[in-house]
């Protein structure tokens, strides 16, 4: 009885924090197509201001991978009104933070500030939104910076090399198989005409979503994105994003990667799987708890429970899933064996665990576990504002709307135990699938 009081004394306090998170959301289009999404909070005098494009690294031309990566450094450079390097100092002078960050999706750029400094966030935001002003040696710069980026990153990486290759194998066909840093001998080619044609194109108010977050009113944002946005001319002609489709899968695919680098072997499978759509966030709904409850956590996951606590056959399980992409997305197993156990056998345990999960269906107090923890998750979220900020700009430019932002949620909570099977037998498909295994090489030699 009382777990039951405290349970419906939870969801009564998630239902009061969406209603005033829904209160406190506004929205506006200008009249060049900018979208903006304005969240308020008003506890600390404090603004997150975000400025996301919807073109990232799955946007580019085929040859050119790495360029909105290569793009997102250069606009760091100067403008007709700041010199190379300014924009930061600014933000820094004025006490507060800056960067920007790359997906497939979307590149996004970001300050966070005292709210008396939004307008002159938006005004250097605004100014580097059409008027970059790039020089030869801005380029090759840059162009160094992030061919130095990728060998740290990746290069001298054994596992980022692994799990771009899984990737690439993952997407055949569709430019999400491309990294988003680039391929190397792609990168060395990047030109400044190239940044510029990219620029051009895809930098402009018809293709950006503004988020506004924190210590603000609505419409005082929306007069200071007039003035400042507004008078950008937008980009004629630019329509839907137009991609290269995955054709269908009709065998597994496997990669069996070697590196003497290898610290601990670890068996992987990564499967083909539905995003969050518009109006429609059942699959992606119930993926998310799928994941959860094979793999989310080593003592209390099906996976976790099974292999590493009652068998012993694995140190380390998981699962994991995005929900969030403009076309599809992955979900992935990991099991890392225990000293003596090899790669087949840690492959079997999987499949046999995720076998038996099927037939065997869903704990009801495990689901419930989960659900709470997302419940917890929704509420301890309101109280970051770069979370949220960053929430609404990644759906947007991933295809989705504001009312799906607030509809995902209630999406999760509506999941049901049957549902959760059901996806697991959908989609956990090894024909829609890479397995892959990464161990130590069994040679001295490295391949570079």
């Amino acid at each position: 009885m009382f777990r039951r009081l405290v349970a419906a004394a939870f969801v009564a306090i998630v239902a009061v924090h969406a209603a005033r998170a829904a209160e406190n959301v506004t929205t506006f289009r200008l009249d060049n197509g900018l979208e903006a999404v304005v969240i308020e909070d008003h506890r600390a005098p404090v603004v997150v201001h975000m400025l996301w494009y919807r073109a990232g690294a799955a946007d580019e031309p085929p040859g050119k991978s790495g360029i909105a990566h290569f793009l997102e450094h250069l606009l760091f450079k100067g403008t007709d009104e700041m010199e190379a390097g300014e924009f930061s100092a600014v933000v820094e002078a004025n006490g507060g933070s800056d960067n920007a960050f790359t997906s497939w999706d979307y590149t996004a750029y970001f300050q966070r500030v005292a709210a008396d400094r939004l307008e002159l966030m938006m005004k250097m935001e605004a100014d580097r939104m059409r008027d970059l002003r790039l020089t030869e040696a801005d380029a090759a710069t840059e162009r160094d910076v992030i061919l130095e980026e990728r060998n740290q990153r990746v290069d001298n990486d054994p596992g980022a090399l692994f799990a771009e290759q899984r990737r690439a194998a993952l997407f055949l066909n569709h430019p999400y198989g491309v990294p988003i840093i680039g391929w190397r001998h792609e990168m060395e080619g990047l030109t400044l005409e190239d940044a510029l044609a990219f620029y051009r194109t895809n930098y402009a108010p018809n293709n950006a979503v503004l988020v506004v977050a924190g210590d603000v009113d609505p419409d005082a944002v929306r007069e200071m994105a007039e003035r400042h946005y507004g008078p950008l001319a937008p980009t004629p002609g630019l329509g839907p994003r137009l991609r290269p489709t995955e054709p269908p899968q009709l065998a597994e695919r496997r990669i069996m990667f070697e590196d003497p680098r290898v610290a601990q072997p670890y068996v992987i499978r990564s499967y083909l799987t539905p995003t969050r759509a518009p109006g429609a966030q059942d699959d992606a709904a119930a993926l998310t708890l799928l994941a959860e409850i094979l793999g989310g956590s080593g003592l209390t996951s099906v996976m976790g429970r099974k292999l590493q606590l009652d068998e012993q056959t694995a140190i380390h399980t998981a699962a994991f899933y995005d929900p969030l992409a403009y076309d599809e997305s992955m979900f992935g197993l990991v099991v890392v064996p225990a000293e003596g156990v090899d790669l087949e056998t840690a492959e079997a345990a999987m499949d046999r665990v995720i076998a038996e999960f099927v037939a065997e269906g869903v704990d009801p107090a495990q689901l419930e576990r989960v659900k709470t923890r997302l419940r917890a998750s929704e509420i301890y979220a309101q109280d970051n504002i770069q979370r949220l900020a960053r929430r609404y700009g990644a759906a947007l430019t991933s295809g989705l709307t504001v009312e799906d932002v607030a509809a995902w949620p209630a999406a999760m909570q509506a999941v049901t135990a049957e549902d959760i099977v059901e996806a697991a037998r959908r989609f956990l498909d090894r024909k829609r699938a890479v397995t892959g295994w990464y161990m130590r090489a069994r040679t001295a030699e490295v391949t570079q």
